[in-house]
């Protein structure tokens, strides 16, 4: 007989949490050339699913401007990270001066052995 002491809660099979997150359209500075206004946003779940609100779009520029910073502010990082301070993220178009917000939006509980 085993004297290991065992967890009195089921395994889930999860090993990793990840935070959903929300790239919303903060403000306009200039003028939206892509179609974009303030308040359009898109949502990252579940590490990799992309979801728009339904008829909307998002720019593939000012997408591609934030995707650097997305993999870092799905993860729990120490409180004094520049990461965790740093939320806003400028479209490259120099007309627009469009700026984006990263927000947290909640957590996801995942296998690792189903992302790779």
């Amino acid at each position: 007989m085993s004297t290991a002491q065992q967890d009195p809660t089921p395994d889930s099979g999860t090993d990793m949490e990840l935070y959903d997150l929300r790239i919303h359209v903060d403000r306009i500075e200039g003028r939206s050339v892509c179609g974009m206004m303030v308040d359009d946003y898109i949502d990252i779940v579940r590490s990799n699913e992309m979801r728009l609100p339904e008829g909307k779009h998002f720019c593939m520029y000012a997408f591609a401007a934030i995707l650097p910073m997305l993999s870092a502010k799905q993860r729990d990082l120490p409180a004094d990270d520049w990461m965790n301070k740093d939320s806003l993220v400028a479209c490259p178009d120099p007309e627009e001066r469009l700026i984006m917000r990263i927000e947290r939006t909640g957590k996801c509980q995942l296998r690792s052995e189903d992302l790779t």
